[in-house]
């Protein structure tokens, strides 16, 4: 069994994906385009709960790995 106040709170904060972005020559449209839908754009600019499923399909998209996406805040 484990104790809730065992455990440190994160949160995911999405400024690496508009770092990587630009570094990359990429736009939010080109995101669009790609078919990053503009409700998840919204949630990640606010940095609002997203699924797995769509860090991966980023992930896939930019060519490159998780932290280049997000970072996980204590």
């Amino acid at each position: 069994l484990w104790k809730s106040d065992n455990f440190s709170s994160f949160f995911a904060i999405y400024a690496p994906l508009w770092k990587t972005l630009e570094n990359k020559g990429y736009s939010t449209y080109w995101l669009l385009n790609q078919g990053i839908d503009r409700k998840t754009l919204y949630n990640l600019k606010h940095n609002k709960n997203t699924t797995i499923l769509t860090l991966e399909k980023i992930c896939r998209i930019l060519n490159c790995h998780i932290e280049e996406v997000v970072e996980f805040i204590e």
